[in-house]
């Protein structure tokens, strides 16, 4: 399976949202329940929007 977020992102975000950082060294991120999850995905793309937004816009 594709790994489509970046390990270190992904730790950044778990760490924000609380997620036990001792959980996932021991049994990874399958423990995470899928609600927390998909808070996960949502910070990222906040994240992503972010980096958007602060970029200067290039002309074509």
């Amino acid at each position: 399976m594709a790994k489509l977020m970046d390990e270190n992102l992904r730790a950044y975000l778990g760490q924000r949202l609380g997620v036990n950082a001792d959980v996932i060294r021991r049994e990874g991120w399958g423990a995470i329940p899928s609600r927390t999850c998909g808070m996960l995905v949502r910070a990222a793309v906040e994240v992503a929007e972010e980096s958007l937004r602060d970029r200067p816009l290039r002309a074509r």
